[in-house]
């Protein structure tokens, strides 16, 4: 019998696997298996269903259609486009057609929503009150809505019965289009915009360099402001007076001389959608500036910053790593909403497909090229504003 007083040797422990029904790890590869089985499962079905149908009807699932001559015209474009031309050709046109809405909309947007979002911090009663009464009324109506305002109050509402209506001395507007004015393309204006766009990115530089030094030395930076002022009052000069700036003139819309003419399609959609998601925008920028902490107001105007150097050199540095993710969600909603256009007329994607949908009765395949590009345009969206956002993100030492 064994002494009670003397310890209990220790057991070594068992080196034997557990049942595979009581480990995680299988559950959780068999669980995905699964799921990837269903999924596959669904896409047989569905495809099987699809040919099937498409059998009885006479047709096969194809591209060779794309090749055929589409037998209609676009209405805008910026590329030439003729009834002879191919379908495929014509699909691309609308392609162009809405990145020219998407490319613009976009800093638009962004330009509404920044400023909203910033007069509804400000001190002055009518401009927050102004910002709260923009956000509010566009966050609760369908953007179709605003575009038809846009369209059918606003710039019908101004032109008329008259052919052309003198808006300002610099804008033009009749049923015809919008003319605004636009700089030549000598060798000139060419070389001052490449100057301005010089000049842009070498001011973004030296602004960041003396955010640098007054945060790490608690330097004014004066020299390097003296500079960026001297920079932006020659920007203006050059723009103002270096770019051969054309400006609209004539006596009916149909001899007008000068400027740029865009359709009232494409300025009522371009404006719906810049209007619309600047409200969203505006929201996320509040929503970014307030979860800065009062902390860091507070120790900025301790620092002697007035408000707007608080605002810039504070706040907005550090709300960047809120507002940039809500960013790209309001930007592909943007993207997604620029196919409302066929709503009154605008050829972009979704009414050159469904034009050509309606002539070829091809709906699988010219859904599905709608699909990837929209996915397409999305992706890339997602892809640059992730990049900015890892840009903005505060490296920890």
């Amino acid at each position: 019998m064994a002494d009670p007083g003397l310890p209990v040797k220790a057991q070594p422990l068992g080196k034997t696997k557990p049942p595979i029904w009581r480990d995680d790890r299988f559950w959780k590869i068999f669980f995905q298996f699964v799921a990837v089985a269903i999924v596959v499962s669904v896409l047989g079905v569905a495809l099987t269903n699809m040919n099937r149908n498409l059998a009885i009807q006479g047709r096969t699932f194809n591209f060779g259609f794309l090749d055929e001559v589409a037998g209609f015209n676009i209405g805008e474009s910026i590329l030439p486009f003729k009834r002879s031309d191919s379908y495929l050709y014509a699909f691309f046109v609308g392609f162009i057609n809405t990145l020219r809405l998407i490319l613009i909309a976009i800093p638009m947007a962004t330009v509404f929503g920044l400023v909203a979002g910033i007069a509804s911090f400000s001190s002055n009663w009518l401009l927050k009150k102004l910002s709260l009464l923009y956000v509010e009324i566009m966050r609760n109506i369908p953007i179709l809505l605003v575009l038809f305002i846009w369209y059918f109050v606003i710039f019908f509402g101004v032109t008329g019965s008259e052919d052309l209506t003198q808006v300002s001395p610099f804008l033009l507007l009749s049923k015809k289009g919008i003319w605004i004015p636009w700089p030549d393309s000598t060798a000139a204006s060419l070389a001052s915009a490449a100057v301005l766009g010089v000049g842009a990115i070498a001011a973004f530089f030296i602004s960041r360099w003396r955010t640098k030094i007054m945060a790490e030395r608690g330097a004014p930076g004066k020299t390097q402001l003296y500079v960026l002022l001297s920079m932006g009052v020659a920007g203006l000069l050059i723009f103002f007076f270096g770019l051969g700036w054309q400006f609209p003139g004539g006596e009916d819309s149909n001899n007008i001389e000068g400027g740029l003419k865009a359709s009232l399609e494409y300025s009522a959609m371009l404006m719906a959608l810049a209007a619309h998601t600047g409200a969203f925008i505006a929201e996320v920028v509040r929503a970014g500036i307030q979860s800065v902490s009062k902390g860091q107001w507070e120790a900025s105007r301790a620092a002697g910053l007035s408000q707007t150097q608080t605002m810039q050199l504070v706040v907005i540095p550090q709300a960047l790593r809120v507002i940039v993710p809500s960013l790209n969600s309001q930007y592909i909603t943007l993207n997604k909403n620029s196919s409302l256009a066929l709503a009154i007329g605008y050829p972009e994607i979704f009414s050159v497909s469904q034009t050509t949908l309606n002539q070829a009765g091809r709906a699988v395949e010219i859904l599905l090229m709608l699909t990837l590009t929209f996915l397409f345009l999305n992706l890339i969206t997602s892809f640059i504003m992730n990049r900015i956002n890892a840009a903005v993100q505060f490296n920890e030492r």
